[in-house]
């Protein structure tokens, strides 16, 4: 996929919402590919959904699984079994759709040279599969801004490893567009589109915004300004809209 192409992100719908559904609302939409998280993959396959089935209705609808949600504990010292099975499922997904893209996030363990060891080998396991990996920045994490993520990936020296920007954790982060314009673009290997309120509508930074995003354009980021950074540096990737709502995260888990 290119940057003429956008993904319906897995968290723009109901964390279980039906898969049928889903990737036909994305075909519909005019998506060339949709996110599936680790998660509800796991529960399709426990139920009466196969590698077959999948692919059949992806087919359907020409669209790809393109993205892979996500990682959370590789950067620990000694990651729990639990992680494991995760990122083994991950791989699974890559190699039975052929997925380009797996999201991981933080928080690490010990330094920022520590953090860049452990993506390192994230990122080597991840190109035994012909995946790339994105670190995406989160300020309720301890990879709080695009400057720490860059660092870690940066540390981490590998060529499929990068950053995922996410225009709301920028805009509601650090809000420093020099920080975008200081990525390399082909360190730039996620893009996650939204929008929303520039104050916060609840006061827990995590809550608000899994609950509060609106569509690229409704709301009151710079959207304009951040698609336009990102093109001039020649970023030429999918637009991966997450607009997480009310609607998604009130339904039961």
């Amino acid at each position: 996929l290119t940057g003429s192409d956008l993904v319906l992100s897995h968290f723009s719908l109901d964390r279980k919402h039906p898969i049928e559904d889903r990737i036909a609302a994305a075909g519909a939409a005019g998506c060339a590919g949709v996110g599936l998280y680790l998660g509800q993959y796991r529960e399709l396959l426990a139920s009466d959904w196969s590698v077959t089935r999948i692919t059949e209705l992806l087919e359907r609808h020409e669209v790809c699984l393109a993205e892979v949600e996500v990682l959370a504990g590789w950067a620990a010292n000694a990651p729990s079994d639990r992680y494991w099975e995760s990122e083994a499922l991950a791989w699974d997904m890559v190699d039975a759709f052929e997925s380009r893209y797996v999201q991981a996030i933080g928080s690490y363990e010990g330094t920022i040279d520590d953090a860049g060891a452990h993506f390192g080998a994230l990122c080597d396991r991840a190109a035994d599969h012909g995946a790339v990996v994105g670190l995406e920045f989160l300020p309720f994490t301890n990879i709080v801004s695009a400057t720490d993520a860059l660092r870690i990936v940066e540390a981490a020296g590998r060529p499929n490893g990068g950053v995922c920007v996410d225009i709301w954790h920028h805009a509601r982060g650090a809000a420093d567009m020099d920080l975008i314009r200081s990525i390399p673009a082909e360190l730039i290997t996620g893009i996650q589109m939204s929008d929303g309120p520039l104050s916060p509508a609840l006061p827990d930074y995590k809550d608000d915004c899994l609950r509060n995003r609106v569509a690229p354009g409704d709301g009151e980021f710079e959207v304009d300004d951040f698609i336009a950074t990102l093109v001039d540096k020649g970023v030429d990737l999918p637009w991966s809209l997450e607009v997480c709502d009310d609607d998604v995260w009130d339904q039961p888990a």
